[in-house]
């Protein structure tokens, strides 16, 4: 690019703003830093040509996105340089969460030690005995498009012409949530509505990796994943990119 003058410009890199749990952080074997070149956002990046900004941690739901647009700095610097924002949470919304959410997190403040030890021992065992109950979720559907919606309305605020891309819930075998995901349909649904009346393209990653987590060639864990699910679901994500890209300008044929 070349200024009035006649001199060069330098252009910013843009940047792929992710924010998310740990499914796009996680391996085969464990979390992983969040530059690691395996993962689907580093993938996805990479492919566009832009630097990637990943704000996410294990746990989140779209509340924790909520919170992260509107009180993270590293999002703030980020958007005025974005070429799209992904919302790839949603998923542990979607999870039975018999015990509340709001105890699971307190338990690392528990004192002295051995007590936090005892409780967090109860927990773990009722937790997977409960979620077989399939309820109630972490989240309900209506309050997770509420959160998502709040996050996209944010954004649009400051830059309306900002793809936004969301994601459908992944699928699990996890045992620590009793194999049971009925709470998915149900967030589909709301999700599906809420891309209709928004025009929020969505990445599926249900489609994307069910077939690496039901392998063994996903984590062990049961609800995160191997590379060729960062793959399958990099390829997913960047046609979405450049989908909703292209329809906002026709003229661009390619992204860089």
């Amino acid at each position: 690019m070349t200024s009035s003058d006649g001199e060069a410009v330098e252009t910013a890199q843009p940047v792929l703003l992710v924010v998310a749990d740990s499914l796009a952080y996680y391996g085969p074997k464990g979390g992983l830093p969040a530059d690691h070149p395996r993962i689907w956002p580093t993938l996805v990046a990479k492919e566009l040509g832009w630097r990637v900004e990943l704000v996410a941690r294990i746990g989140w739901t779209s509340r924790d996105a909520w919170w992260a647009i509107t009180q993270d700095p590293r999002v703030w610097a980020a958007v005025p340089q974005a070429g799209a924002v992904v919302f790839a949470v949603g998923g542990m919304d979607s999870l039975p969460s018999p015990l509340p959410t709001a105890l699971r997190e307190q338990l690392r403040y528990i004192r002295p030690p051995a007590l936090r030890r005892v409780v967090r021992s109860g927990y773990q065992w009722l937790q997977p005995r409960l979620s077989k109950l399939g309820r109630p979720v972490a989240l309900p559907p209506k309050l997770s498009v509420e959160y998502l919606e709040s996050c996209r309305d944010a954004l649009a605020a400051i830059r309306p012409d900002l793809p936004v891309i969301g994601t459908y819930p992944s699928v699990h075998r996890c045992d620590a949530y009793g194999r049971v995901h009925t709470g998915r349909a149900p967030a589909v649904r709301a999700l599906e509505a809420w891309s209709a009346e928004k025009r929020v393209p969505m990445v599926d990653l249900a489609a994307a990796v069910r077939e690496n987590v039901f392998s063994d060639r996903a984590n062990p864990d049961g609800i995160h994943w191997g590379w060729d699910a960062h793959e399958e679901v990099a390829a997913a994500m960047i046609d979405a990119i450049k989908n909703v890209r292209r329809t906002a300008d026709p003229a661009e044929s390619e992204i860089g």
